[in-house]
């Protein structure tokens, strides 16, 4: 029996598959391309704290968005996941407040001890003690024949058994299925093939049941050699590019606005993109003093500021495994090791999200944690010459700091040595030992993510992590080892942020290459060639949102939010889909009729609502200071000159709030700039470019006679 109900939302794009499989590199919410070999079991998206955590899925919630059903199973049966939902959803019996119930009807009671259920038993058959992945999927017996049982016999698929203790439910499985969907149907190639219109219907979901699914993937179709045709556009190859992440060459940076009609108009001389680039290269080395005192009293007050308002980010330390590093710190004085280094660091950390954002910091003074930074600094050089994976958290660490501090191109060069450790550790087996595999996930995504936030924005060299991409697992959760944690392991901010980092990516790949066709063809062909892929990309960020946890799900509208998790994912949300739609603006700039296309006309909506929403409470972009204040802030430039250049578009300003409105926004954003123009010289000619700009479109609007009261 499925195990789901087919979703209605079908993508947009469709193709053709070989014996009805989906390709290999498929994607939805892509949170990791994962191999064939790992697929099944090694993803499981568990959080030792999903019962306390804030960013925990719901059990009966698809990842789609639209409830999943299940039957109703008897506790006994029921996954580790579910026993941790069931934890928090069920009330305390003592307080006589009435059980909870999920979406199907099915409730939720606590499990704290295993005992017998009352419950009607839907699975009476006695069945195998440990089944295979495939009869477990499909709910039937499994024979426990090893090496394969019969079914898989019969299937000819891959038997895997997993170890007693780990367990997948439907929710579990669903994820899984719809991770690797869309990614196939945009390779190879597909830039070069925009003249022939793309479908409007992809296979969803419902076109395979899980257990089918799960079966057809346990299989290599690019070693097989799968061919197919997607309504005669290209093919698929068994070495298809990565599309997941950045490309080498890209349009996507805030300063290649400058060369789009009229918004060019805006700026006084012509700018190189690579100029920010240039800046921070030939910026003063970062002073770190030779006094700066180490101060041990708030050691406690900074490592909780750690867990609740920076590993969020960055998921990259441990809560089981903290204590044994302090001590062991403690031990050599904090002046050798890599567990010294990680505890400075932390600190460092922890200090810097104590105090909000670096912008509201006095420019005078030396910025939260750098002493703590220092510190670790001295021991940097003898860690860094180690190839192991505690001095690789080390440099994610370090430059996760010089993030916060904006100093990209000193995160980028300590990030790079990390990344090349990571290559030479992941390069052969064994070089990882089974303990630090869940540490090595955590770090390869740091880098990965930390490393595609830099070449979104500047024109760096790629350190080549990116290459391991389709074959590294998601992180699963640390192992409780039965220490008392000093935080708690929150994971699934990062298993978002990575989707959406992948989203972003892809946005670049078929949107911003600079192989890309449809900005070298005229206007009116452009649109036919952009429709199709904006409208499947537009619906992966529309699954993605669709599949977020409800605790961490946003709302859309305009709610404030306390929620500092749900306000970044927000912002880079609406970041996202600015970008998706961006390209429809800059052609109604160079031709204004194309507005006249109710399409189009839909489409710039969508782009200029997405960038009123990032640009209308400024201040809100400090709830992410610390991982993205840079990647913000050019952000945000390039949403305001984007909305800029529609206020001197008749089409376009009839789509914008009223130009006294729009006036206040974009001082709000000059002043905002303004404040953070110290932090870094890249910074500074970005608030001196969207300062001049303003006076030139103010010039513009009065000489033109657009300025009109609402």
């Amino acid at each position: 029996m499925s195990l789901h109900t087919p979703s209605p939302d079908a993508s947009p794009l469709s193709a053709v598959t070989t014996n009805g499989a989906f390709p290999r590199d498929s994607f939805c919410l892509n949170l990791s391309t994962l191999p064939d070999s790992n697929f099944l079991l090694k993803s499981a998206l568990k959080s030792p704290h999903l019962l306390d955590s804030p960013t925990a899925f719901s059990p009966t919630s698809s990842v789609l968005g639209g409830p999943f059903k299940t039957r109703p199973r008897n506790m006994s049966q029921s996954s580790g996941t579910d026993r941790e939902m069931s934890s928090e959803a069920a009330p305390n019996p003592a307080s006589g407040a009435p059980p909870t119930s999920n979406s199907n009807g099915t409730e939720l009671r606590p499990t704290a001890k295993k005992r017998p259920s009352t419950d009607t038993i839907d699975y009476p058959r006695r069945r195998a003690t440990i089944a295979c992945e495939i009869c477990r999927s499909r709910k039937s017996r499994c024979d426990g024949t090893r090496p394969k049982c019969r079914l898989c016999t019969e299937l000819n698929a891959e038997c895997i058994y997993r170890e007693p203790g780990i367990k997948l439910d439907a929710g579990d499985k669903l994820i899984l299925e719809h991770l690797n969907r869309i990614e196939g149907l945009l390779q190879n190639n597909l830039g070069n093939s925009y003249h022939n219109p793309l479908g409007t219907h992809s296979p969803a979901a419902s076109n395979s049941t899980t257990e089918d699914f799960l079966a057809r993937s346990t299989g290599n179709m690019a070693a097989l050699g799968l061919v197919q045709t997607i309504n005669g556009i290209g093919t698929w190859n068994s070495t298809p590019s990565n599309i997941s992440t950045m490309p080498k060459t890209h349009t996507t940076a805030a300063l290649n606005l400058l060369h789009s009609p009229m918004i060019r108009d805006l700026v006084s001389r012509p700018y190189d993109p690579k100029i920010l680039l240039q800046l921070e290269m030939s910026r003063e080395s970062l002073c770190l003093g030779t006094s700066l005192g180490v101060d041990l009293s708030n050691t406690g007050t900074y490592v909780q500021a750690f867990f609740e308002r920076v590993n969020v980010f960055y998921a990259c330390l441990n809560p089981y495994t903290w204590t044994s590093y302090y001590q062991t710190a403690l031990s050599h004085g904090f002046r050798d090791g890599a567990e010294s280094c990680i505890v400075l660091l932390v600190l460092a950390l922890g200090h810097a999200g104590s105090m909000g954002s670096i912008s509201q910091q006095p420019a005078d003074k030396d910025p939260p944690g750098l002493a703590y930074f220092a510190a670790a600094w001295s021991l940097l050089p003898s860690i860094m010459t180690r190839n192991n994976m505690l001095a690789a958290q080390c440099q994610i660490l370090a430059a996760a700091y010089l993030v916060y501090l904006v100093r990209p191109v000193e995160a980028w060069n300590i990030l790079t040595g990390a990344s090349m450790k990571l290559q030479l550790l992941l390069s052969a087996p064994g070089r990882v030992s089974a303990a630090e595999e869940e540490l090595s996930k955590r770090v390869y995504w740091n880098a990965l993510m930390i490393e595609s936030d830099l070449l979104a924005e500047l024109d760096l060299p790629h350190s080549g992590i990116e290459a391991f991409e389709d074959t590294f697992t998601l992180p699963t959760g640390f192992e409780d080892i039965g220490t008392e944690p000093v935080g708690r392991d929150e994971l699934w901010y990062f298993l978002a942020e990575i989707a959406l980092r992948r989203l972003l990516n892809r946005v670049s790949h078929m949107l911003y290459q600079r192989t890309s066709t449809w900005n070298k063809t005229p206007p009116a062909a452009s649109v036919a060639q952009l429709d199709p892929v904006v409208l499947e990309l537009d619906y992966q960020l529309n699954q993605w949102y669709a599949g977020l946890p409800p605790a961490m799900q946003f709302p859309l509208d305009r709610v404030p939010l306390q929620n500092p998790v749900q306000t970044v994912l927000r912002l880079r949300y609406f970041a996202c889909r600015t970008i998706i739609f961006r390209p429809y603006i800059l052609l109604v700039l160079q031709d204004e009729t194309l507005a006249l296309d109710q399409g189009v006309q839909e489409n710039c909506h969508k782009c200029l609502e997405a960038c009123i929403r990032q640009l209308e409470y400024i201040t809100a972009h400090h709830a992410g200071h610390v991982p993205y204040l840079f990647q913000g802030a050019l952000s945000i430039i390039s949403q305001t000159l984007l909305v800029m250049g529609a206020t001197m578009s008749p089409s376009l300003s009839a789509l914008l709030p009223p130009p006294t409105t729009m006036d206040d926004i974009i001082n709000n954003v000059i002043h905002e700039m303004e404040r953070l123009s110290h932090l870094a010289p890249s910074l500074r000619l970005a608030a001196e470019l969207i300062r001049d700009a303003e006076g030139k479109r103010q010039m513009w609007l009065r000489t033109a006679g657009l300025k009109f009261d609402g």
